[in-house]
């Protein structure tokens, strides 16, 4: 299920709106040049996070590449942190709509989400 273009929408999607709430997060606490430095900086760090440290062949190969677990765990932190940005901007609502629908996410990709579990690269979901 993973694989599938709508769950893949989904993704991508939620990857993109934890961007912006980091960058409209560090906008409001910053003030000034701060919130320069914070709005472009917060989503900066999290996509080079996203980025970089991956697991092998998840989709492609992994600059760095770290356990499933902690590949897990780090995804789960930095959608983590877009809900209780949301939160923190005045936006609790958005958060725990935007955490419902992460978590449906992880429980719709359980092929992917055992994968890193399991700490095996992703290869695709046989059903072996």
């Amino acid at each position: 299920m993973n694989t599938h273009p709508v769950n893949l929408a989904i993704r991508f999607l939620l990857e993109i709106i934890m961007l912006i709430v980091l960058s409209c997060w560090g906008w409001q606490l910053g003030s000034h040049w701060l919130a320069y430095v914070l709005a472009v900086g917060f989503p900066l760090a999290a996509a080079t996070l996203w980025g970089v440290f991956r697991i092998p062949n998840d989709p492609k190969p992994a600059p760095v590449a770290i356990p499933g677990t902690a590949r897990l765990l780090l995804e789960w932190i930095l959608f983590g942190l877009a809900v209780y940005g949301l939160r923190e901007i005045g936006r609790p609502e958005a958060g725990l709509w935007m955490a419902i629908v992460v978590i449906v996410h992880y429980a719709v990709s359980y092929d992917r989400t055992f994968v890193m579990l399991r700490n095996k690269p992703y290869t695709g979901f046989t059903g072996k």
